[in-house]
């Protein structure tokens, strides 16, 4: 069975764009269970051919479903199609909690695990004097396998006895620790992400990703985290429940 045959022909006659007329086409074989989570699409080369449409067709459709979510381009994978995780602002959870409530499987690959001293920036956001102690935790999260995240989390060092506490997760340490944070300030925002950082997401360099920078708080409010992490844009939709009391 061809992909054309799963999906739908395009309507040449029909004076909407062929890009948007491809898009539609995936994209209601995606809603309608056609295409499930994880489905790999044919190369550019070969929808292009299929649908006798130049690469540059293709490209464009598959951009827009990649920017919307619905795909995810893997390396080595080719492209395939996503599933979009709704990170929820009205509790504080951690990575893990998140990925295995949602039925995935997490995963970390640490980037720096050390003890060091705090810099000014970490300074303001814990309420440190200069030359305090800090652990920090950098990491790649992801999952199923596929990166997810960048997390930069500095604690104080008085929160834990040292790095090697955490071992998968920073909250799960800080729980067993009597410091797990009961309340934080969080702030997202859009940034490109270059360089080696969009290299250890397996993104393009330049690419739009939700910075969350975290500051939490124990209840004699002392803050024990610093987080700043980096989401992927095409995977992520951040929710707040708002009211009016």
């Amino acid at each position: 069975m061809t992909f054309m045959s799963r999906i739908g022909a395009l309507a040449p006659a029909d004076p909407t764009p062929l890009y948007v007329q491809l898009a539609g086409l995936v994209r209601r074989a995606i809603a309608d269970g056609v295409l499930d989570e994880g489905a790999s699409l044919p190369g550019e080369r070969d929808l292009a051919s299929e649908y006798d449409v130049s690469r540059i067709t293709v490209r464009k459709a598959m951009a827009e479903l990649v920017e919307e979510g619905l795909l995810v381009r893997r390396r080595g994978a080719g492209t395939v199609v996503g599933r979009r995780i709704e990170k929820s602002f009205a509790r504080i959870t951690s990575f893990s909690e998140d990925m295995t409530s949602r039925g995935r499987v997490p995963s970390s690959r640490w980037i720096t695990r050390a003890a060091g001293l705090v810099t000014p920036e970490e300074s303001m956001q814990l309420g440190l004097s200069p030359g305090a102690p800090v652990l920090r935790f950098h990491r790649v999260r992801s999952a199923d396998d596929l990166p997810m995240a960048l997390e930069f989390a500095t604690v104080p060092g008085w929160c834990l006895s040292g790095v090697d506490d955490v071992a998968v997760s920073l909250y799960a340490a800080l729980d067993a620790a009597g410091r797990r944070p009961v309340r934080a300030l969080q702030r997202l925002r859009a940034v490109p992400l270059l360089g080696a950082h969009a290299r250890l997401l397996e993104v393009d360099p330049g690419t739009p990703v939700l910075l969350i920078e975290r500051c939490g708080f124990i209840r004699d409010g002392r803050a024990v985290e610093f987080t700043q992490s980096y989401y992927r844009g095409d995977a992520y939709d951040f929710v707040a429940e708002l009211t009016d009391l």
